[in-house]
């Protein structure tokens, strides 16, 4: 999977910080909104951005180590939730048409097949994934194509005037894959990066601490980020990397969402390290491991509001926030337009 990420150019960055720096205000008092709209402007190259057609794509899938117990919840509730889905029910449903997102939901591994009435997109490559305890999740033919159904739809989107898109998920028990994935990339022990999921006891997640470490002992030479999540990841997981991948090389902003979209980032970023350019971070989730992919990405989330539901919420409630920073770059009077004392002086400072 080859995707043709180009870093962003540092062309605009002076006269993006002097834009922002110019604005009828003290220097940095509009703190981290002035941090989002210069990152905003670096992203789109322009003076001028625009934010157009935000859509969020939930991805469904279910995984064999819920086998293991590593989950309260019985995994028919993930084909079930993503009809409430389609219906435009769940949070994300809620959020996404009270903040004026498109949504889509994607088949990427349920399993359980889905009617046309259902609206869910099939991009499905299998009827879950296998018990990693025991086998790879996926074969590598299988996790290539999720990446590249992911890829696929990105595109789509991009060329209906899409340049915003978030991720969102839903399967029962994905916070094993996401543990793994964020304890091999990012070097941390397995039990630092495991807590209770969708409801686990203490007993339960020390069970779950306890299977993972094992399931990592039993395939201990995956090394490469592509093994990585081949071995241990998910579908959804897989074509939210490819998604992310893709539009980085198309050059849209990708507003981040929590733990489990965060480890498909993880993924994204050991493939092609300049797909971080194009990211903003909407929010530190609650679950347990999310600080630790935060640090090793040295990311600023916008919010911080213990959020820990997935489906791609915690970014589509912090869209109003990056609204709010394009309109203090296009529309907030300068020291130029009004006879007001400046006080900034129009030395260029750092903001990022």
């Amino acid at each position: 999977m080859n995707f043709n990420i180009q870093p962003l150019p540092s062309a605009l960055d002076d006269k993006l910080k002097l834009k922002i720096d110019r604005k009828a205000k003290p220097l940095g008092s509009l703190g981290q909104l002035e941090k989002i709209a210069y990152r905003i402007g670096r992203i789109q190259q322009s003076l001028n951005p625009q934010l157009k057609k935000p859509t969020v794509i939930v991805v469904g899938g279910d995984h064999g180590i819920c086998e293991e117990g590593v989950s309260p919840c019985p995994i028919e509730i993930t084909w079930q939730q993503m009809i409430n889905m389609g219906k435009g029910g769940a949070a994300i449903g809620m959020f996404s048409s009270f903040y004026g997102w498109d949504m889509l939901v994607v088949d990427a591994g349920a399993n359980y097949d889905f009617k046309p009435e259902d609206n869910i997109i099939d991009a499905k490559v299998a009827h879950g994934t296998k018990n990693f305890l025991h086998e790879p999740a996926m074969t590598m033919e299988e996790c290539e194509k999720a990446m590249k159904n992911g890829a696929d739809i990105v595109e789509g989107i991009y060329e209906k005037g899409c340049n915003v898109v978030a991720f969102g998920e839903m399967g029962i028990g994905n916070t094993s894959p996401a543990s793994i994935i964020l304890s091999k990339i990012a070097g941390i022990a397995i039990e630092d990066c495991v807590g209770p999921g969708s409801g686990l006891d203490d007993e339960g997640v020390n069970k779950k601490k306890a299977t993972l470490k094992q399931a990592m002992q039993n395939h201990q030479n995956v090394e490469s980020p592509m093994d990585i999540l081949a071995t241990f990841g998910g579908l959804e997981i897989a074509t939210i990397a490819g998604g992310m991948l893709k539009a980085a090389e198309l050059k849209m902003l990708i507003l981040n969402d929590g733990f489990i979209i965060t480890s498909a980032l993880l993924i994204a970023q050991a493939l092609n390290k300049n797909v971080l350019d194009y990211v903003i971070f909407s929010h530190a989730s609650g679950e347990q491991g999310h600080a630790y992919m935060l640090e090793h990405m040295n990311a600023d989330p916008v919010l911080d509001l213990s959020l820990r539901l997935g489906e791609g919420t915690g970014a589509v409630i912090a869209y109003p926030v990056l609204q709010g920073a394009v309109e203090m770059i296009n529309k907030m009077t300068s020291f130029d337009d009004v006879e007001v004392t400046d006080t900034t002086g129009k030395g260029i400072r750092i903001l990022d």
